[in-house]
């Protein structure tokens, strides 16, 4: 990411990179319930402001809720080395663990706690949850997989994802439900293939960048603020393409991954779940094309006291990231076949 980050936040951010890798290399459920402790308590620091009572209230509540899951995993694997002989508790003790994987990564039906933190967090730490901190549950979760569970949390990722993002004026909430929806497009890219959930993680990891960084330059947090505030016309289209990327629309670059999950689906002849992802992405596109409506359309001319003036640098690197997320599809489609 392009911001600006102090020492101590950089050191904070040092040690979250290599608790993911201690998670995700270790070869016992300890050492990965070791890593997860590690990734909570270096985050915390990043999230915490003493001058913003939001974001203190954030962190206390991501704290509770990551302890609340950890203890759930350790209690699991508790059980697992206690009943390791008895095949009855496999189901149940699979269930316990996906749950308490998809409790921290924000997931249905645990989701409650995740729009709540996001709204008292800054950009930065915004783009760090929706992304980093969705690897290693991810990964772990990938471990020990219940299937049947799991297609079921898939529907309700997809379904809440969309239809939550309805009724909201925040954008850090728009972007927190549509994470949420994100996130059964990726846990179906890894029961597939753990390739292809990677490929899609670093789809969505751009593309995120993208928008976080185009809220913090702009410094937006709701949509009332894309049509108040005085803002250059190629800012508004660079925002649209962005917008529809995200939400998987061809040609942008953010339908590629979508369509290869889509393809796999189909040669699984799972087409229900096909069904459900391809409407619930419709109602994705709808919220981000009524955001860009209300950007281009309405205008406000008593409200706009000031003009918005972004630095050239800045303004060059949005046009770079929007061109890729434009020509991103032609240029996959030549370099994957």
């Amino acid at each position: 990411m392009f911001f600006i980050i102090n020492s101590n936040k950089m050191f904070f951010l040092f040690i979250l990179f290599f608790s993911t890798l201690i998670s995700i290399s270790s070869n016992s459920w300890f050492g990965c319930w070791i890593g997860l402790e590690i990734n909570l308590l270096s985050f915390i620091p990043l999230i915490s402001n003493s001058n913003n009572l939001l974001a203190n209230e954030a962190s206390l509540k991501y704290f509770l809720i990551q302890s609340i899951a950890s203890i759930n995993f350790l209690f699991t694997i508790l059980i697992k080395l206690i009943m390791m002989k008895n095949l009855e508790m496999n189901n149940f003790i699979a269930i316990m663990m996906n749950s308490s994987m998809l409790m921290k990564m924000g997931s249905t039906p645990f989701h409650f706690w995740f729009p709540n933190i996001v709204e008292g967090l800054s950009w930065v730490n915004n783009f760090i949850l929706m992304t980093w901190q969705k690897i290693t549950p991810i990964i772990l979760l990938s471990y020990f997989f219940y299937n049947n569970f799991i297609i079921i949390i898939i529907i309700m990722n997809t379904l809440i994802g969309a239809i939550g993002g309805l009724n909201q004026t925040s954008l850090r909430k728009l972007m927190a439900f549509s994470s949420i929806n994100n996130l059964g497009w990726m846990l179906s890219s890894m029961m597939i293939s753990e390739n292809l959930w990677l490929f899609y993680m670093m789809m969505y990891s751009f593309m995120i960048s993208i928008m976080c960084f185009f809220f913090y330059i702009l410094n937006m947090y709701f949509i009332n603020q894309l049509f108040i505030n005085n803002m250059n016309f190629l800012i508004k289209i660079n925002l649209m393409i962005n917008f529809l990327s995200l939400g998987g629309l061809p040609p942008f670059i953010g339908f590629f991954p979508k369509w290869i999950i889509i393809n796999f689906l189909i040669n699984s002849k799972m087409y229900l779940l096909i069904f459900i992802f391809m409407m619930t992405s419709l109602i994705m596109l709808f919220f981000y094309i009524r955001i860009s409506y209300s950007a281009f359309m309405f205008n406000y001319l008593k409200l706009k006291w000031f003009k918005i003036f972004i630095k050239n640098n800045y303004f060059m690197l949005i046009n770079f990231l929007s061109f890729i997320s434009l020509t991103g599809m032609i240029l996959s489609t030549f370099f994957f076949f």
